[in-house]
């Protein structure tokens, strides 16, 4: 029986989550080029896969198309987790919030952290603290909300794969987890919201430390101040 050949959009997707899973998990690091032939040997497909899988990765930001340089995972720096940190400050928590209120299940999320406290390396610990979050806001009950927070998710990821690399924090992630999830299973939904607000805000200050002082807010001025 001749064996049916896998249609190029389903090889297209396994390029595309293959490649992605690599950025997010370190083996391939930032700045490093993603060549269509090496890559398509790799898979063992044509280019064209290859080739889309690049481009939609390029539409989400983990990697940067360039008519020069070709296509190169995207470099990280504290412009760069400023402009994500800043989409997740805002609509992260208001999302919580809205889940915890409408008594949604973060079963979800209670998996996601076993499968942080059980992960043998950073990669998996990686993987599970994305679940983490996105099992938090998901539920929120606008799934525009959602599909708007899934846009930076891969690229919060990336900022965090590159802090972790310089400095592991993840053991003070891990608490930090636990006490957002306890809030919110106890339907204390303004609580929650402002702890993650606080995770979110403290990982990316340490990790960037200039971006802190970039959003530190300026003192009123004295005439101000006495109004």
């Amino acid at each position: 029986m001749t064996s049916v050949p896998t249609p190029i959009p389903s090889r297209t997707q396994y390029v595309l989550e293959e490649i992605k899973r690599r950025i997010l998990t370190g083996r391939l690091t930032p700045g490093q080029a993603l060549v269509e032939t090496e890559l398509a040997a790799q898979f063992g497909v044509s280019k064209t896969p290859v080739r889309e899988a690049l481009k939609t990765l390029a539409g989400t930001g983990l990697v940067v198309m360039s008519q020069y340089k070709g296509v190169t995972v995207r470099m990280v720096d504290a412009d760069m987790a400023r402009e994500v940190y800043d989409v997740r400050l805002l609509l992260e928590p208001e999302a919580l919030r809205r889940a915890v209120r409408r008594g949604a299940s973060l079963d979800a999320a209670r998996e996601a952290l076993t499968m942080a406290d059980d992960a043998t390396d950073t990669a998996e610990r990686s993987l599970a603290n994305r679940e983490f979050h996105r099992a938090l806001y998901l539920p929120c009950g606008n799934p525009l909300l959602g599909r708007m927070l899934d846009e930076v998710r891969d690229q919060a990821a990336l900022v965090s794969a590159v802090a972790w690399a310089a400095s592991p924090s993840w053991e003070r992630e891990a608490g930090e987890h636990r006490e957002i999830l306890r809030l919110a299973l106890a339907g204390d939904a303004d609580g929650a919201a402002r702890a993650l607000h606080a995770h979110i805000a403290s990982f990316v200050h340490r990790a960037f430390p200039d971006t802190a002082r970039a959003d530190a807010p300026e003192e009123a001025p004295a005439e101000e101040g006495r109004r």
